[in-house]
């Protein structure tokens, strides 16, 4: 699947649609995702900011699909941990900006290789327009190579 399609079907996602969680770019490579979030009134909490678990959402999967994609066929990668630091009161637009350098890849998979298995660790934030971190958080993801 190109990114076109694959950016596409994410935007088409129930959970994103209901959230009004936006995929706004996908590189052809898969190695760059910008997401973002307006605040509305179905995407807001009590106090009028935004709901947690919608900033959760907007940034769960992605650094294990651009794994999946950058890795290939030959290796499994699931999501196996995540912790989420709410820094502010998310206000208007909050986006999402994830990124996967080639250093990065050839290290999972040389540990890969080592080990049997890694548990490569990323970080995204949740910034506002102001530029602001609104939340940050901390995905573990396990990669192996298939049997």
């Amino acid at each position: 699947m190109n990114h076109r399609m694959f950016h596409w079907l994410l935007n088409l996602y129930p959970p994103y649609l209901g959230a009004g969680i936006r995929v706004r770019r996908v590189s052809p490579d898969f190695r760059e995702i910008l997401v973002e979030m307006p605040l509305r009134f179905f995407n807001r909490n009590y106090v009028g900011t935004h709901f947690g678990g919608s900033l959760y959402a907007m940034v769960d999967p992605f650094y294990m699909l651009m794994l999946i994609k950058n890795l290939g066929p030959d290796y499994i990668v699931w999501d196996k941990a995540a912790t989420i630091d709410f820094v502010k009161p998310g206000k208007g637009t909050v986006r999402a900006h994830f990124q996967l350098e080639e250093k990065v890849l050839q290290e999972i998979k040389e540990r890969v290789q080592e080990r049997g298995k890694f548990l490569p660790t990323f970080t995204v934030e949740v910034r506002d327009t102001q530029g602001e971190v609104v939340a940050r958080v901390e995905k573990v993801l396990y990669v192996r190579r298939k049997k």
